[in-house]
Formats: structure tokens, C-alpha cells, sequence
């Protein structure tokens, strides 16, 4: 009997840990965890008045990080930063990239910011794939997604004052 008790505590400990883990790779943690508050906290306001109220990209976060805790092989996101500013976004997907090194992860994103960490980019237009590649592929062949690419990454230096690292003129 106390044997199953401590594996329960143990098995309690090791999800605690995976979980605060799960919130620091999405970036979520130290949110949830400031002002006294903890992982624990209430996070709706229709049950209590002391809860933590949540952003649309720390919602976001919050998601991702429940993707991570699953540990699950594959991981499927849509727009997983829609919410988030560029700075915030890029942070994400670092993280996440090193986070999903042995998972299959695929996303469906419209800001290809996002995109320059991965093996394969899919671009569709219309319904129809237009191009397929890596970024440095798609960038150098320099037709709609370099040019996609620069359009956006022209706003976001623009926003925040920063210059893209890669930039194809086509």
C-alpha cells in the first residue's frame, strides 16, 4: 500500500515538472507565475473574481504549452501565434523549433516569419500548391513566397525597427 502512495507522489512530481516545462518552452510560465500567483490559479472569471485573465497571445501560449505536455509524436497547430507580436512570435517558434526536434510538427500559418526554421514549406494559393521548398530554396527561386516573404518582413522592420536577415530583391 505505501509503495503505490509514493509511486502516486512520484508520478505527481514528475507531471508537475513536465508540465512546468511545458509552460516555459511556450513561453507562458513566468505570466502565470508572477504577482503570487501559480500554475494552479483560476483562470476564468465567470467562476471567481481572482483569476488570472489571459490575452489573446498568451491564450496562445497556453495552448501550445498543452500541445507540449501531451508529448504527443505529432504536433498539428493552426495560426499557433496569430495573437502574438513579431518579437513574441519569433521567440515561439525558436523554442519550438528546439522543443519539436524529434516530433513531426505542422502548422498552418499565413505570417511567414514562422517559416524559417523548417524542413519543408508547403505554399498554397487558390487551393492549389504554387511552391514547395525549404526557405533558403523558396527565397532564392525568388517568386511568391520570397516575394510574400519580404512584404512581410518589410512591415515587421518597419514596426519594430529591425532589419530581416534574409531578404531576396526579384
Amino acid at each position: 500500500m505505501q509503495s503505490s502512495f509514493l509511486n502516486r507522489f512520484a508520478q505527481k512530481d514528475e507531471d508537475d515538472l513536465r508540465l512546468i516545462d511545458s509552460l516555459k518552452s511556450a513561453g507562458i510560465y513566468d505570466e502565470l507565475t508572477s504577482n503570487g500567483r501559480s500554475v494552479d490559479s483560476f483562470m476564468t472569471k465567470e467562476i471567481r473574481e481572482d483569476v488570472i485573465v489571459l490575452s489573446g497571445g498568451q491564450q496562445q501560449k497556453l495552448i501550445l504549452a498543452r500541445a507540449l505536455y501531451k508529448d504527443a509524436p505529432i504536433i498539428l497547430l493552426d495560426e499557433p501565434t496569430a495573437a502574438l507580436d513579431p518579437i513574441a512570435e519569433s521567440e515561439v517558434y525558436e523554442h519550438f523549433h528546439q522543443v519539436t526536434q524529434n516530433k513531426t510538427a505542422r502548422y498552418i500559418s499565413h505570417r511567414l516569419a514562422s517559416t524559417r526554421f523548417c524542413d519543408k514549406i508547403i505554399m498554397l494559393s487558390n487551393g492549389k500548391i504554387v511552391e514547395t521548398g525549404s526557405h533558403e530554396d523558396l527565397m532564392t527561386k525568388g517568386e511568391e513566397y520570397a516575394h510574400m516573404f519580404n512584404v512581410q518582413s518589410h512591415y515587421y522592420k518597419n514596426e519594430i525597427g529591425v532589419t530581416a536577415e534574409t531578404e531576396v530583391t526579384a
